[in-house]
């Protein structure tokens, strides 16, 4: 019984909720504005993939010259980090550059 009147109000609730949205005017609701201007999204996309390829190469010529003796496991694993973090938001705002908005 106690579960019945808790799944009552509930319901009742959220009909109120959903007659109270459709009764809000559209003007009165504030525009989403992105946290990043989409004019910056060439300059960001050119910038991020340029640091991502400086990090891809060091760690593509540090695996290259280094001896399985001299390697450090943990330098290799901070650069892919950081050159995997570059990339992968340089090809984000590839993506929305050219208007896939991911």
């Amino acid at each position: 019984w106690r579960t019945d009147v808790a799944l009552f109000s509930f319901y009742s609730a959220v009909a109120a909720s959903k007659q109270q949205l459709n009764e809000m005017e559209l003007e009165a609701m504030t525009r989403y504005t992105s946290p990043v201007n989409p004019a910056v999204f060439p300059h960001l996309t050119v910038v991020l993939l340029a640091i991502g390829m400086f990090f891809t190469a060091w760690f593509f010529v540090y695996e290259v010259t280094s001896t399985k003796y001299t390697r450090d496991v943990y330098k290799e694993l901070l650069i892919s980090l950081v050159a995997s973090l570059f990339m992968g938001f340089g090809v984000l705002f590839l993506l929305l550059w050219v208007g896939i908005y991911v």
